[in-house]
């Protein structure tokens, strides 16, 4: 056993405490990367004193702040580096590095949202750095923006510095040891706080500044905002499954950190400007927020610390066992196919006026997806199939976020909202403006938007069962892969789902397909979303055991095979419709998937 490798519970589970092997490595080792932790240690407080600079500074020329919030915005861009320094100085350099990697993650979605700013700051919806009380026409940026700008690039560039000791600590801690319980809630609190960031981040009678979603919003923002509710979750993922506590505690408290830093300054807004209200969204990811750095200073491992592995520990918190695990993916994922259903059926539009209201033929695949989520779900609840049919659910989600996508931009794309009433917002005008005719959202949007949440939440849950069901196994010793020769169909499938959900399923007269590389719009982040779901299991299929891997890979082929199915279901809805290349390459894309999951389950029985 070299330095550089040694059993989990030697001495510590990568916690790095002055006296053990970690620390000393930090002091002499030149693999630790001292000098690398110091720069990135420096970079993130330069960071964050750039933070606090453009705070104190006006962000958009002649504006100003809708309340007093320097002082917050100080306090939360200096919190994170007086974290990292303390870390740094007491000798633990992994929780050093996960600290300065969760900001790091969370740094490019949080610059976006300053750069709505620099593109037009009279959308931006930041009351705690510019509030407007007169209209204004694309207003330049002031001397505050910069160092914001700058203090967001000094955060990334300290990220890259870092990884090299988060790397050194995960090879120092070895495999991932000990019953990994109370960090499992990290995903949840990522997922539920990258929700948040999707929702309208306060109320608002202002007529200057309008409440809007992460949909709605401007563009700079809205990719922010996506940005942001997508890199929460993965970046808590990361740190579950670093095999150094000292690199997972920091990466959970980095990210609750920057999260709080997006969520707080919305609350106190609605709570002290005048006509603005607090919304559930900014609420939810400040307790997300705060949640994951209190995870932080929880145990995670069975053994950490110079503590010794001697079965249960008198008090160790548990979370519920793998029956309630289960439970909670069926149950999580029968609601969201209920969800994508009444999505399907209910009116996606209402008139605001005498017109008719369009069908959104994107329904029926929604209803499709609903389907093939709801049918794997049901059977999470049988014991002999519930591990199978756990993966399938991992995967099938996808499919709500393929619909979902089409049908939210379907909607978008003609809804038009009223004209807003001038005396809502204490303005009086002598003629009052009149309704505009249009279209404006229905119920459907609404059961579409709960069905993504539920689908994402259900993902989860199947996720941390599989973890669950892992450390539960008494079958430890049986550590078969799946064969290497289930990789070459693996690897074609992967080339044909990229090709399928890259190019269209069908095409009509007058009717132009999304797509991944032209014509990309609100319903291509479904596409790319259910894309990456299917190349992320490709590439667990490798590393996966057997019967894993087959489940994996036929839930993957469900989700190819509902791909396809938007030529029945859509297609038909246009006149004049035929099949597109997208339609072949998903069919043979799904039928070589079911091939790669039926050579995995025949290497399981000759493993046994």
């Amino acid at each position: 056993m070299t330095s550089r490798s040694r059993h989990p519970g030697d001495e510590t589970t990568g916690q790095a405490v002055p006296g053990t092997a970690s620390a000393e490595l930090l002091r002499s080792e030149p693999g630790a990367r001292p000098r690398a932790l110091l720069l990135s240690a420096g970079l993130v407080s330069a960071g964050a004193v750039a933070l606090a600079a453009g705070a104190l500074m006006p962000v958009v020329q002649g504006g100003s702040p809708g309340f007093t919030a320097a002082p917050l915005l100080v306090v939360l861009a200096l919190a994170p580096a007086a974290a990292v320094l303390y870390a740094l100085v007491s000798g633990r350099p992994g929780l050093t590095a996960g600290l300065v990697l969760g900001l790091t993650a969370l740094a490019p979605g949080r610059l976006l949202l300053d750069l709505q700013l620099l593109a037009d700051g009279s959308l931006a919806a930041r009351p705690e750095l510019f509030l407007a009380d007169r209209l204004l026409a694309m207003p330049q940026a002031g001397p505050g923006l910069w160092p914001l700008v700058a203090g967001h690039l000094l955060t990334l560039a300290a990220g890259a510095f870092a990884a090299g000791t988060a790397r050194d600590e995960a090879e120092l801690a070895g495999e991932l040891d000990g019953r990994r319980r109370w960090r499992l809630l990290g995903p949840v609190l990522g997922v539920a706080g990258g929700v948040g960031l999707l929702l309208a981040p306060f109320g608002s009678g202002n007529a200057y500044l309008l409440a809007k979603n992460a949909f709605e919003g401007p563009t700079v923002a809205m990719a922010g905002y996506l940005l942001l509710a997508a890199l929460l979750p993965l970046t808590v993922l990361v740190a579950v499954s670093s095999p150094s506590a000292g690199v997972g505690k920091g990466g959970f408290a980095g990210a609750g950190l920057a999260a709080l830093a997006v969520g707080v300054p919305p609350v106190v807004a609605g709570l002290v400007v005048e006509r603005l209200s607090v919304a559930p969204g900014s609420v939810v990811v400040t307790i997300a927020g705060l949640a994951l750095v209190g995870l932080a200073f929880t145990r995670f491992d069975v053994a950490e610390a110079d503590e010794a592995v001697t079965g249960d520990l008198a008090g160790e918190a548990r979370l519920p066992g793998l029956f309630w695990w289960r439970l909670a993916t069926g149950g999580v994922a029968l609601l969201a196919a209920g969800a994508a259903a009444a999505g399907a059926l209910a009116p996606v539009l209402k008139a605001n006026g005498p017109t008719p209201v369009p069908e959104t033929p994107a329904r029926w695949l929604l209803l499709g997806a609903a389907v093939v989520l709801a049918v794997p779900a049901l059977f999470v609840f049988v014991p002999r199939l519930s591990a199978f049919a756990r993966g399938v659910v991992a995967a099938t989600w996808a499919g709500v976020v393929l619909a979902g996508a089409a049908v939210l931009s379907a909607a978008l794309s003609v809804t038009e909202d009223k004209a807003v009433d001038p005396a809502l917002f204490g303005v009086d005008l002598p003629v009052p403006l009149p309704d505009k005719v249009g279209y404006s959202a229905g119920a459907g949007v609404t059961w579409t938007f709960i069905a993504l949440v539920l689908a994402a939440l259900a993902a989860l849950a199947a996720v941390v069962t599989g973890v669950v069901e892992r450390d539960d196994s008494e079958e430890e010793t049986d550590e078969t892969r799946v064969s290497g020769t289930v990789l070459t169909p693996v690897v074609a499938a992967a080339v044909l789902a990229i090709a399928a959900f890259g190019t269209p399923v069908f095409g009509a007269p007058g009717y132009t397909a999304p797509g991944l590389w032209s014509n990309f719009g609100a319903a291509s982040w479904g596409l790319l979303g259910a894309l990456a779901v299917v190349l992320g299991l490709y590439a667990l299929v490798p590393r996966s055991r057997p019967v894993a891997a087959a489940s994996a890979l036929a839930g993957a082929a469900l989700v190819l095979g509902l791909r396809a199915a938007e030529l029945p279901l859509v297609g038909s809805e246009y006149d004049g419709s035929s099949a597109g290349v997208g339609f072949w390459l998903a069919l043979g894309g799904a039928v070589v998937t079911l091939v790669a999951a039926g050579m995995a389950v025949a290497g399981s029985r000759r493993a046994g």
